[in-house]
């Protein structure tokens, strides 16, 4: 599911470079990796477990952006003699570099998820791995867990296996060059197919009820001394490529729940209050969300490429809040084991390169699938799983929470006393005079004080902005407020 996506286009001298630099100190975030795990990762590259079968011979290509080179995924379509389709889905196998118990697993277990600031990330695994013999790049034969998922001519899944495989990728593509492929007619079958496929998956999601937020990335530009907020909307065929992945992880779900143990990526439904300030931030920008629409309607209607539906969807995100790992074993399945937005069983298994929990999910089910007993340091370390997620996410929530506010102190520095339009889209239950203002331009979400007066939840409410900053030395840690406005 998206996370909020930042990328900075800055000169490398820029103080907001530099802000992000101190963020990542004071956060106490690694820097680089301990020596015995380096050493570890370069003798696991040299000599990886091996399976036996070998399906070098189907062409799979990657889609990512341009830049990245940790690819976790490759695919290959093609329609299925009898009617529907086979989706080959090709997933980096990381446990035939990582010894169970040894330095590469436990820093892995420490670390839990890669973490990703605007100017550049933090590896869950040493690049040797992640960006050399784990991942899938094009022209390099690579273990990997290769899904094989029949559907129907609707989409819907017929059966499913996962088995340990050497495959090669013929190639890495982009998404804009996958959807002017797709929209001239120049696309062969197998990335043609992305789009019916992804259409059909699509049709499907909207049947049960669930919801894909097309989240914007965000781009911070640099103008001489200042710096504005730019939205990159999502193409077609980012949702495509993201169904495929929907499409295996609900299979995941499936054996696991099956075979009665695994782990599984569990969401509740969002609380009114929650639903009520997306309601209220969507007044504010100006969007049209009638009582008797529904949240997965309203979402589905927006265009990305349109400023205040792209920064609508940015708040979006905040219902994902609850989400959860949940454990099972012993047939004993997890109530409730659904995860609400996807609306179906789903559980995390395409990025084992960049989450802890996908390298175990894949395990389990390479088992089911064989009808054997998971592996035993599978075993040992579920119980544990859910926990070192946890710790996992609020790291990278923290990381994208203080991200969020050097960006927004970076974007209104200088504008300290001008009046912006904005909407009161959240007031503390015990201090009425304290509250989230939603401005209309730039979009930027902030705190309000009223100074002794109660602010107007769900109104208009022009503001002053007192504070922008600072974007380093004193008061400029992380948790620090750096944007704050008061009623104009």
């Amino acid at each position: 599911m998206p996370r909020r996506q930042m990328h900075a286009v800055c000169a490398a001298e820029a103080p907001l470079l530099a802000a992000l630099c101190a963020l990542r100190t004071a956060l106490d975030v690694p820097d680089g990796f301990p020596a015995e795990v380096l050493a570890e990762a370069e003798r696991a590259a040299r000599e990886p477990r091996l399976p036996d079968r070998d399906a070098t011979s189907v062409p799979f290509f990657t889609i990512d952006p341009p830049t990245s080179t940790d690819l976790d995924q490759a695919m290959h379509l093609e329609r299925r003699a009898g009617g529907g389709y086979r989706v080959r889905y090709a997933i980096a196998d990381v446990a035939a570099f990582v010894r169970p118990g040894g330095a590469l697993d436990t820093e892995a277990h420490r670390r839990a998820l890669t973490l990703y600031f605007p100017d550049e990330k933090v590896p869950l695994h040493p690049a040797v791995l992640s960006e050399g013999a784990a991942s899938l790049l094009p022209d390099q034969t690579c273990p990997a867990l290769l899904w094989t998922i029949d559907l129907d001519a609707d989409g819907r899944t017929v059966t499913t296996e996962v088995r340990r495989a050497l495959v090669r990728s013929r190639a890495k593509l982009d998404y804009a060059g996958v959807q002017r492929q797709i929209d001239s007619g120049t696309a062969e079958e197998p990335v043609a197919l992305l789009k019916e496929v992804g259409l059909l998956r699509e049709r499907l999601e909207a049947e049960r009820g669930g919801i894909s937020l097309n989240v914007p990335e965000q781009e911070i530009v640099q103008e001489d001394h200042t710096y504005a907020l730019e939205f990159r909307a999502p193409l077609a065929a980012d949702g495509w490529n993201s169904q495929i992945s929907l499409l295996t992880g609900m299979a995941a779900a499936e054996l696991m729940t099956a075979a009665g143990t695994g782990i599984l990526r569990t969401l509740p439904t969002a609380p009114g209050g929650a639903v009520a300030r997306l309601r209220r931030t969507a007044r504010a920008l100006h969007i049209d969300w009638p009582h008797h629409v529904s949240y997965a309607q309203v979402v589905r209607s927006l265009d990305p490429a349109n400023h205040r539906h792209a920064a609508f969807l940015q708040e979006c995100t905040t219902l994902l809040r609850g989400a959860g790992y949940t454990a099972f074993s012993g047939g004993h399945l997890p109530d409730p084991a659904v995860h609400a937005a996807v609306a179906a069983a789903y559980t995390h298994c395409t990025a084992p390169l960049r989450r802890l929990v996908d390298r175990y999910a894949g395990e389990l089910c390479v088992a089911a699938v064989a009808g054997q007993e998971p592996p035993a340091w599978t075993a040992e370390a579920l119980d544990a799983l859910p926990k070192e997620m946890a710790e996992g996410s609020r790291r990278a929530g923290t990381v994208e929470r203080a991200c969020v506010d050097i960006v927004e102190a970076a974007v209104l520095e200088g504008r300290v006393g001008e009046v912006f339009d904005a909407f009161v889209v959240d007031v503390k239950e015990r201090e009425p005079d304290v509250g989230t203002v939603q401005l209309r331009d730039p979009a930027i979400v902030a705190r309000v004080d009223g100074g002794g007066a109660a602010l107007p939840l769900g109104e208009e409410l022009p503001v002053r902005l007192t504070q922008a900053g600072p974007l380093d030395g004193p008061g400029a840690g992380p948790g620090a407020p750096r944007v704050r406005f008061v009623p104009a």
